[in-house]
């Protein structure tokens, strides 16, 4: 029997064997390969960590292996993660169907579901988008219109959805719709999957400040989706709906972990606009100081990360564990990046030209769009409330008379 000891001689020696240097590096923007029907690697060493990690299985390596995943054990997968962080190895793909969709379909879809959405999924040949929001249902979900009105084989979507990421280049979507409108709200709603190139849907882009955005809203106008998309019980939607979205809260709480295009070295930028700590003026010193402070508290979370990692296998209700990870997260980062720009002073004043280097204007909008992190996969006053219920165990407030 192979100990955990030996897996992790052996993990070790596959990731040094076969994940090339470059991809031991932090991941620039632009560098993000996503699965999908048509994948798009910028260099050849993308192309073979992509494609060494899904022959080994290892885009979902705690999935069963039957449909396409690794068949590692918690213990196994934990191993895996914690040697992917020693190289500091980059993600081989981003799917948003395996952090947040997948697992949902593991525990309630059918077999033929399993099948037809987990394997491929786990090969990174589909891409995924959320369809959760609307102009209207934000942060209070269960007010969501988007209809699915049964039309015998099939049902008849009408409807929008918005802050859509990547909706124009996704190839499925995972979203909510109304089902049954005559009941109270939570229990009407129910969870499809609908394949994008379906005729009635069209995504369009939202701009942000930043300049740069993955956000679109999505407008659905008679469109047929057969009734085998159908994922859970009709109108059962909301319970998984509480599940996907712990699977989100979590995927979002890793981000700077695996050194996705947000996560920066605070201290080598600070290094590089601060003169050492002996020869800087008052305010430098400070700068430096909470640079500093950052950071450790950037370590900090991480290990932190790490070992709830460890609780929530253990655990029934992780919302509670999830909505710390993704609130800490999300602020953290906003929070670094206030100090980052702060350090860099004037040069953090660029948008565009050639007065600025690429990474100084990238440090400038990253800055504006970590704001959009504090609302995504539910703001954070919504994960303050689901921690003062959950973890706390605190009274839910009364209306007033």
């Amino acid at each position: 029997m192979t100990t955990i000891d030996d897996f992790r001689r052996e993990t070790r020696a596959w990731l040094e064997a076969n994940c090339p240097p470059s991809m031991r590096t932090p991941m620039p923007d632009g560098e993000l390969v996503w699965g999908g029907r048509t994948v798009e690697f910028k260099n050849e060493d993308q192309r073979l960590w992509f494609e060494r990690m899904r022959d080994k299985g290892w885009f979902c390596p705690d999935w069963p292996a039957e449909y396409g995943g690794g068949g590692l054990s918690p213990e196994q997968n934990a191993v895996l993660e914690s040697e992917m962080r020693r190289l500091h190895c980059r993600p081989p793909q981003i799917n948003l169907g395996i952090w947040m969709l997948g697992p949902v379909v593991l525990e309630f879809g059918t077999e033929e579901q399993k099948r037809e959405l987990i394997t491929p999924m786990a090969r990174g040949e589909i891409r995924w988008c959320q369809g959760f929001s609307e102009p209207n249902a934000g942060s209070d979900l269960a007010s969501l219109k988007t209809s699915a009105v049964d039309a015998g084989d099939h049902f008849i979507v009408n409807g929008t959805k918005i802050w859509t990421s990547y909706g124009d280049k996704s190839d499925w979507m995972y979203m909510l719709v109304r089902t049954d409108p005559d009941v109270p709200k939570q229990q009407g709603i129910s969870l499809l999957v609908v394949d994008m190139k379906s005729p009635g849907i069209e995504a369009r882009p939202i701009d942000l400040i930043s300049g740069k955005s993955s956000f679109c809203q999505v407008f659905f106008d008679n469109v047929n989706v057969p009734k085998r998309q159908l994922v859970g019980p009709l109108n059962g939607g909301w319970t998984l709906a509480k599940a996907l979205l712990q699977h989100e809260r979590r995927a979002m709480s890793k981000f700077g972990e695996f050194a996705l295009p947000n996560h920066v070295d605070l201290l080598s930028v600070a290094a590089r606009y601060l003169p050492p700590a002996d020869a800087g003026t008052n305010a430098e010193v400070a700068l430096r100081a909470r640079a500093l402070a950052m950071a450790m508290d950037e370590h900090a979370y991480t290990l932190t990360a790490q070992r709830m990692g460890e609780e929530i296998r253990a655990r029934q209700d992780v919302s509670g564990l999830m909505a710390i990870m993704k609130l800490v997260h999300s602020e953290q980062e906003k929070d670094k990046l206030e100090v980052l720009l702060d350090v860099m002073g004037h040069r953090a004043l660029g948008w565009e030209g050639e007065a600025f280097d690429s990474s100084e204007l990238a440090l400038t909008r990253a800055w504006l769009g970590s704001f959009a992190q504090t609302i995504a996969g539910g703001s954070s006053e919504v994960q303050l409330n689901v921690i003062a219920k959950r973890v706390l165990g605190l009274p839910e407030g009364k209306q007033g008379k």
